[in-house]
């Protein structure tokens, strides 16, 4: 599981100090070795900048994108049935999408009767982000949930009452169903508006299809999701090309799922897989997030007896030089290094062996092994018994 990976014996890695005092001061060997997905548009650049300045090798493939406000029907058609409802109460979910709602209102010319609106309403934000835009529109709000979900605010409205009450809300490019059925139960009526519309990127499928295939073969250690439209049109896709079952089977055992925050994280929850996520529902903090965890679980460290080894994703490194292994490769040398110097018998390597599991494939990935690491004396024949690490 992503959220459990087994972890090195202590003697083997780094404290939890020496991880977060390594993660404080971003450095280019931080993810060094590590192959991370990164599935957003908006703000795809600060991520994959951040993820390739620690020393990652990142796959770059939109799932979704944000509709021009120029393109949106729907939103000003949501805003004008808004407007004319005078609503009791507002909710506001994000930063963003409070701008974009009041950048999309100016360009019809709806600008000023939307602050109006508002201005007249009961305003209650989802955190903090949220709280400063509507601020920074001139507006100011009557409360916050105490924890960032939105679920807090339908509580508090529900302690208090809302029969018979308008309530407007704007929702965050996914849409949660459950908390505007429960407002509607207990007799309120809402309007929701989406202030962005996700649509399909240039170049989809090519792209999305090469992540997917990524995934499922193993080739990226980490993947990060900021948005939950992202994860449903990631889990379509792999649905449309058959690989849905696979996905979720490899992001539930050796790719780790990095969702922003927990609306993010629901859609992954619900396909089974458990992503891990920060504590601060924020690009920063997912960063942090991912540099920790696999410095803390994704790093194995081997002494040899030509200095210290460290595998990392698909990298071994020796001495400051790094070899990038294809699967086959490392999975031989993953299990050389796990078994610490012991010899493992001709017919346990097969084993890691995708094909043609006998002695002469066995003898060519070896030889094709040794040629790739830093120095091919790290492992050792053992004649007519099998290999070894050179401990």
């Amino acid at each position: 599981m992503p959220g459990t990976a087994t972890r090195q014996p202590a003697d083997t890695r780094e404290s939890l100090a020496e991880v977060r005092a390594r993660v404080e001061t971003p450095s280019a060997e931080a993810l060094a070795g590590f192959r991370i997905g990164v599935t957003s548009d908006r703000r795809a650049e600060d991520l994959v900048s951040a993820l390739e300045r620690r020393g990652a090798q990142v796959m770059h493939a939109p799932v979704l994108r944000i509709a021009p406000v120029a393109e949106d029907r729907a939103l000003l058609q949501d805003t004008a049935a808004i407007l004319h409802a005078r609503p009791d109460i507002t909710i506001v979910t994000t930063a963003y999408g409070m701008r974009r709602w009041s950048e999309a209102a100016d360009v019809h010319g709806l600008g000023e009767e939307l602050m109006e609106t508002l201005a007249a309403s009961r305003i209650l934000v989802r955190g903090p982000k949220a709280r400063g835009a509507v601020r920074a529109a001139g507006l100011n709000d009557a409360g916050i949930s105490h924890d960032e979900r939105t679920s807090s605010l339908v509580d508090l409205l529900l302690e208090e009452g809302v029969g018979g009450r308008t309530i407007a809300i704007q929702l965050h490019g996914y849409t949660d169903a459950a908390q505007l059925a429960r407002l509607r139960d207990a007799g309120a009526r809402v309007l929701a508006v989406t202030p962005y519309r996700w649509v399909k990127p240039d170049g989809f499928e090519d792209k999305v299809g090469r992540l997917i295939q990524a995934v499922v073969a193993g080739q990226l250690d980490v993947v990060t999701f900021t948005s939950a439209p992202a994860v449903d049109a990631l889990l379509s896709t792999a649905h449309e090309l058959g690989q849905h079952g696979a996905l979720v089977e490899a992001f539930r055992n050796d790719v780790v799922a990095a969702a922003v925050g927990p609306v993010t994280a629901r859609p992954l929850e619900e396909a089974g897989i458990r992503p891990i996520m920060p504590e601060r529902y924020r690009l920063g903090a997912l960063i942090r997030l991912v540099v920790e965890h696999l410095s803390g679980n994704r790093i194995q460290r081997v002494p040899t007896a030509l200095g210290e080894v460290q595998i990392r994703g698909r990298s071994v490194i020796l001495g400051g030089q790094r070899a990038d292994l294809s699967p086959t490769p490392m999975a031989l040398f993953r299990a050389l290094a796990t078994a610490g110097g012991a010899v493992l018998p001709r017919e346990s390597l097969q084993q890691c062996l995708p094909d043609s599991p006998g002695d002469h494939a066995l003898d060519m990935a070896m030889s094709r092994l040794r040629q790739t690491l830093p120095d091919a004396s790290l492992i050792t024949t053992v004649i007519k018994r099998g290999y070894r690490l050179n401990v």
